[in-house]
Order: structure tokens, then C-alpha cells, then sequence
């Protein structure tokens, strides 16, 4: 009985991480049933228009595994370092909005290291993704910058658990 109940389990478990995906849009995990994530409405993640690795420009997950805030902040940091080290013009960091939706302790604390980064010069700026869009000022700054992310999938899209950073 004890093996069937085993047995079962590991099945359970295969079908789970074969049917959760995470999404490459707002970070979070959903059902590889659904055509949408359930979070922030990306349809089909095959179509959706992302930039190309150009070497000016990554997408970064820090909420990938659904890491402590400490965690994510260590890959956030050495994100940035690697980044500069490889000279990227900017990064896009997927932190996700959370799951109580009021806004998450990773996507809070993210955007405070970040605001600390800028104001001591680290990174040049950054823009919260529910501002990334063609009518804000700094975003319209930014895309003068840098063109190519004129082509994000998430410019307009006012997608919370984003946050657009300038190197």
C-alpha cells in the first residue's frame, strides 16, 4: 500500500513540473493548460515579442524557484554586476508583482535597492514597469537611448512585476 501511495506521488509530482510553467512575462508560475498566464494575461508565450540578445540588453528572473528576499536581492546584485561587467546598456528584471495582490516583498525591496543604486550611481535609471510606456518622460528618455526596446513585449503593457533598468 505504502509503495502504490509512493508511486502515485512521483507520478503527482512529474505531471506538476511538467504542467507548471513559469511565465516569461510577470515571473509567476501557472498551468501550461491555460493559454494565459491567470496573472498578467500573456497569452501564448511563443508569440509574445521579447527582445533579442543583441548584447545590449537580458532579461533577468529573480523570482525564478520563489527565493527569499534575500536571495533574490543576491541575484539581483550579481545580475548587475555581471551585466556591467559585460557591458549591457540595460536589463530588464522580472520580480513579480506576488501572490497576496497588494504587491510583493521581493518587488518592494527590489525597487528600493534599485532606487539606492541610482541614487549612488550604479545604475543609471530605472523605470517601474507600470511606467514603461511610450507616454512617461523617462521612458520616453530611455528609448531615445537605447531603440531596441522599442521591441519589448512589456512597453505599454503597465506589467507591475517589472522593472526596467538602465546601465
Amino acid at each position: 500500500m505504502i509503495a502504490t501511495h509512493e508511486g502515485m506521488w512521483r507520478r503527482c509530482r512529474k505531471m506538476r513540473s511538467v504542467m507548471d510553467k513559469v511565465c516569461d512575462i510577470c515571473g509567476n508560475e501557472w498551468s501550461a493548460v491555460t493559454i494565459t498566464c491567470p496573472f498578467c494575461g500573456a497569452k501564448n508565450h511563443s508569440t509574445i515579442k521579447v527582445p533579442r540578445p543583441d548584447g545590449s540588453h537580458r532579461i533577468v528572473n529573480i523570482e525564478i524557484g520563489r527565493p527569499t528576499v534575500e536571495e533574490a536581492l543576491a541575484k539581483l546584485a550579481g545580475e548587475l554586476e555581471r551585466a556591467r561587467s559585460e557591458n549591457l546598456a540595460a536589463m530588464t528584471v522580472i520580480h513579480g508583482y506576488g501572490a497576496s495582490g497588494r504587491g510583493g516583498a521581493i518587488r518592494a525591496e527590489c525597487r528600493k535597492l534599485l532606487d539606492h543604486y541610482q541614487a549612488n550611481r550604479v545604475i543609471r535609471s530605472s523605470i517601474p514597469g507600470e511606467n514603461f510606456s511610450k507616454k512617461a518622460g523617462a521612458t520616453k528618455a530611455l528609448l531615445r537611448r537605447l531603440p531596441q526596446l522599442a521591441s519589448s513585449g512589456n512597453l505599454g503593457k503597465r506589467n507591475r512585476g517589472i522593472t526596467v533598468v538602465e546601465l
